[in-house]
């Protein structure tokens, strides 16, 4: 079940608190913090898409988030509790996208989708507790187990299970069991 809205923002802003060592206060974070910007406008967004006759409204309230933030969420992706983006310039996060809680993303990042059609997933699931490198390309309808990490400039194309570490292009688990 979500948070409740102001219950909602200030997990989000105790999460960047905990994430982001430059960041300094709750009103810096509120005033200052583009990646926050943008995932509040997509709560509203997400919200709005789900129901009947907003979706161009949702779709609107996404891009003008985009072009005031840098980053691009579709309203219709589903995004857990406590998403931190630091410098998310750049960062793309698709239509079928499933992002679990308590996951930091950096800039640069897609979550990006590898065939078309509305009606079928798309775009990658990401776990709970999960951090993404700078540059980091997850495409298609795979999946990455909580509790894993992303290197900067990975490209993920496959599942990958709990607990692993991925680096490369294409990307490896770095922490597989051998």
């Amino acid at each position: 079940m979500p948070a409740h809205p102001l219950r909602a923002l200030r997990e989000d802003i105790a999460a960047v608190k905990r994430r982001d060592p430059a960041a300094r206060s709750a009103v810096e974070i509120v005033l200052a913090y583009s990646g926050m910007h943008a995932v509040w406008a997509y709560r509203i967004a997400h919200r709005w898409w789900r129901s009947p006759g907003l979706s161009v409204a949702a779709r609107l309230l996404s891009q003008l988030a985009r072009s005031l933030t840098g980053v691009e969420i579709h309203p219709g992706a589903t995004i857990g509790r406590r998403l931190v983006i630091d410098h998310g310039m750049g960062v793309v996060i698709g239509e079928t996208a499933v992002v679990g809680d308590d996951v930091l993303i950096y800039h640069g990042v897609t979550l990006g989708g590898n065939r078309r059609g509305s009606s079928s997933k798309r775009h990658p699931t990401i776990g709970d507790d999960v951090v993404l490198g700078a540059g980091a390309k997850l495409i298609g309808d795979i999946s990455v187990g909580s509790h894993s990490q992303v290197g900067a400039n990975a490209v993920v194309t496959h599942d990958f299970p709990e607990h692993s570490v991925l680096t490369g292009v294409p990307a490896i688990n770095r922490n597989a069991r051998v």
